[in-house]
């Protein structure tokens, strides 16, 4: 079966509403290659790294049909630059095996259904996450209660089997966990914001070197588990929501970077 790729970026537009959720200078957000317009697969995938288009033009070999890549760290970081190296090989790969690329950052870091901080709370069991933070005018985050009195180690042990990674704990806060914050990625800068909203201990995915003093000496348990690892799971479920409406099939590639 083949899809119209006009009306999966329609529908992937809508859901996530792309042109309403703010971002990063460079982040851009929605169809990023185009196609021939058909697509046989979605293909997720957290980074569009040469690998996940190498193996997504191999699929389109296999399956006789382009895939669509989602990924949700896109093309376009190191903003409006020439199309030689490394950026002509991507787009290179893509255009000539005609397989379409669609990115979404903020958008779905902060979906309420499949977005990474939502899924990754519920995946901790943590009740009645809400949002904690703001980014631009938006609620951002998730924070709530987690049952049962764990200790922080038991936390990371947690996050270490749910996610397949390595995380990393900064004790800064109380040896048993009650209220727990998750910013997904690279939001080591929010520990003040967590604490400010009664935090006990933050899960993100990475932060600089300072931040092992600011949650020493705010008092914040701070958990790195991994940028890649803590945004792994947004792709997943969005994919698995988009594919059966488009009676299409799908899979991820994982290709974890240890960071």
């Amino acid at each position: 079966m083949a899809a119209r790729l006009a009306a999966l970026v329609a529908y992937l537009d809508q859901y996530l509403r792309i042109k309403e959720v703010p971002d990063e200078t460079n982040a851009v957000n929605g169809l990023q290659v185009a196609n021939g317009g058909r697509v046989g697969h979605l293909l997720a995938a957290v980074d569009a790294s040469q690998a996940v288009i190498d193996h997504a033009v191999r699929l389109a070999g296999e399956l006789g049909a382009p895939p669509c890549i989602l990924v949700h760290h896109g093309l376009f970081w190191d903003g409006n630059q020439p199309v030689v190296d490394r950026r002509y090989r991507r787009l290179s790969a893509l255009l000539t095996h005609d397989v379409a690329l669609y990115s979404s950052h903020i958008p779905l870091d902060v979906h309420p259904e499949v977005g990474n901080n939502v899924l990754l709370a519920r995946e901790l069991g943590l009740e009645e996450p809400t949002p904690f933070d703001t980014y631009k005018g938006i609620s951002m985050g998730c924070q709530g209660r987690l049952p049962g009195g764990v200790s922080r180690e038991s936390l990371v042990d947690r996050l270490n089997g749910l996610l397949s990674t390595d995380a990393r704990l900064i004790p800064g806060g109380p040896s048993v966990v009650d209220r727990v914050a998750i910013i997904t990625g690279g939001a080591g800068s929010r520990i003040r914001a967590a604490r400010e909203a009664g935090i006990d201990t933050f899960i993100t995915g990475e932060g600089a070197h300072h931040t092992y003093f600011d949650a020493m000496e705010l008092g914040v348990n701070t958990i790195y588990a991994g940028h890649y690892a803590t945004e792994q799971l947004g792709v997943k479920a969005l994919a698995a929501h988009v594919a059966p409406r488009f009676d299409l099939g799908w899979s991820f590639f994982d290709h974890p970077t240890g960071l």
